[in-house]
């Protein structure tokens, strides 16, 4: 899958961008008709709790729609599993919605 990945007032290493692609990259076994991604990075600054300050905002496109997941957590790779999680989960619904129509 085609994604477009951007880290936002900083530098992403590239294991980290490489973690990211991998995982979305698994999304595709759950349904095979996703035709590209975005991804951003940011720190947060104002915020309460300072550890949990990585945030991961993944948009999908589909066709006919566009799925979005964004978490927070203390790693980006911990904040990625979980958008990924959700994503999968919309994904999983989306999927079993058209075989209901079809």
């Amino acid at each position: 899958m085609k994604l477009d990945i951007q880290s936002i007032h900083f530098d992403a290493d590239q294991k980290l961008l490489d973690f990211i692609q991998k995982k979305c990259d698994k999304l595709e076994t759950f349904f095979d008709r996703i035709t590209e991604g975005e991804v951003f990075l940011r720190l947060e600054k104002n915020n309460e709790n300072r550890y949990e300050n990585k945030v991961v905002e993944i948009r999908l496109l589909v066709p006919g729609s566009t799925i979005f997941a964004s978490e927070q957590s203390n790693s980006f790779e911990a904040a990625a599993d979980l958008a990924v999680d959700g994503l999968r989960a919309q994904l999983t619904k989306l999927k079993e919605k058209l075989k209901q129509h079809h």
